[in-house]
């Protein structure tokens, strides 16, 4: 008798944790088929994602104890165990960590697989579902993300961090027509009314049926543009459109407009009605004599009054050096700097360009050694004022931060 219980002991002892795990295996297996048919009346994608992890946990988790890795196998068993607690609050945080660390699948399993519960409130699933969506942002499977903040907004379509990012990530992929339709139901529910950002978002539109040769089609977007804001980037489209269309008058007005209103942008504005090409020939040489009047016109223009600003001053020594006129710009430049008591480094790294195209090797190198002293940061021509980001480039939506209309000039007396 004795002899029998200490041969059932010394058993127990030697297979203790292999007994522990095939009980915990048939507990599981019992709780995973239970819990599979109380689950119902949710989302075929988010029933099948939690089951088909669990299924995986306990295929790995047989590989293992039958390979004799009882370590690995004990750790499958808990990743089983804890995707079946009740510890929601817990579990959520636990997925945000996994997806702040960069461990996306981690935080995508505990998201999907709070989601896929029954017995929980429908703000818990909701919050789960918005979770997901962002892990889904975060890896860069923005099409999943997409769907995922699109069931969110059938739930509860009044959810405005979800429209944010849904915002973020159409604009990102330039899917204008979402955007927009996005954009104007965030602006009905959000104190912030996007109004910049939705004109913005017509600019771009506009400049999709310019590239096709829609020109009234063009015209219509930057007109429900300025309905929503006279953005800056919707009076430069304007411009481009007066230029094609040969309406020269137009064109003169809005360009005192821009020296009025907008002189930090003169340089920028110039530069994007350049960049406009045509497959047209005849087309492309008309616009080409167009913008060259224009240039002439704002050369010609009296700006005395602004000139005092960098930005004016700039855009017009710019325009000169391009008619080919050095020893005009170079007079014109040395003038406005003699009468500053402090020139900006851009009027001086100009003015650089300037000596060394003209040879003037002694005075180059003078300004130079002067030119060193300043530049103790960045020379960038813009900043966002939202995160900092630089860029000599004209940036309407900070490439950083995403935020609109946070632009500014370095071009500081």
């Amino acid at each position: 008798m004795f002899f029998n219980q200490a041969i059932i002991l010394s058993f127990l002892s030697e297979h203790l944790l292999t007994i522990a795990i095939a009980l915990v295996t048939i507990f599981l297996f019992y709780y995973y088929f239970v819990d599979r048919n109380k689950v119902i009346g949710l989302s075929r994608k988010y029933k099948n994602s939690i089951y088909e992890k669990q299924s995986q946990i306990f295929l790995n988790a047989t590989h293992y104890l039958i390979s004799g890795n009882k370590d690995l196998a004990i750790k499958e068993f808990l990743n089983a165990v804890e995707l079946n607690k009740e510890t929601i609050d817990t579990y959520l945080t636990l997925g945000r960590l996994f997806r702040s660390n960069g461990e996306i699948d981690k935080a995508v399993s505990i998201h999907r697989s709070i989601a896929a519960r029954e017995n929980i409130l429908e703000s818990t699933r909701l919050e789960a579902l918005k979770e997901l969506g962002k892990d889904f942002e975060k890896g860069g499977f923005l099409e999943k993300a997409m769907q995922t903040y699109k069931d969110v907004l059938e739930i509860n379509d009044e959810q405005v961090d979800v429209l944010k990012s849904m915002c973020r990530i159409l604009e990102d992929l330039e899917d204008w027509e979402e955007a927009l339709k996005y954009r104007r139901q965030l602006s009905s529910l959000s104190s912030e009314k996007n109004l910049d950002t939705i004109s913005h978002i017509y600019v771009k539109l506009a400049d999709q049926h310019l590239r096709k040769g829609e020109y009234s089609k063009s015209f219509e977007r930057i007109e429900q543009a300025f309905r929503y804001a006279p953005s800056v980037s919707a009076k430069i489209h304007q411009l481009k459109l007066y230029l094609i269309t040969g309406k020269l008058d137009a064109a003169k007005t809005l360009v005192l407009e821009m020296i009025n209103e907008h002189e930090m942008f003169l340089s920028s504005m110039f530069q994007e009605l350049e960049n406009y090409k045509s497959e047209n020939e005849k087309e492309q040489k008309q616009y080409t004599e167009k913008l060259a009047y224009l240039r002439k016109f704002f050369l010609e223009a009296d700006t005395t009054s602004q000139e005092e600003k960098p930005s004016v001053f700039l855009s017009k020594a710019r325009l000169m050096k391009k008619t080919g006129n050095l020893d005009d710009t170079y007079s014109y430049v040395k003038s406005w700097m003699k009468n500053k008591k402090k020139t900006s480094e851009m009027v001086k790294i100009e003015f650089f360009k300037i000596l060394h195209e003209m040879n003037k090797t002694e005075e180059a190198t003078e300004l130079a050694s002067s030119l060193i002293e300043q530049l103790e940061h960045s020379s960038t021509k813009h900043y966002c004022s939202n995160c900092g980001y630089k860029s000599d480039e004209i940036f309407w939506r900070c490439p950083q931060c995403f935020e609109w209309e946070t632009i500014n000039s370095r071009l500081s007396v």
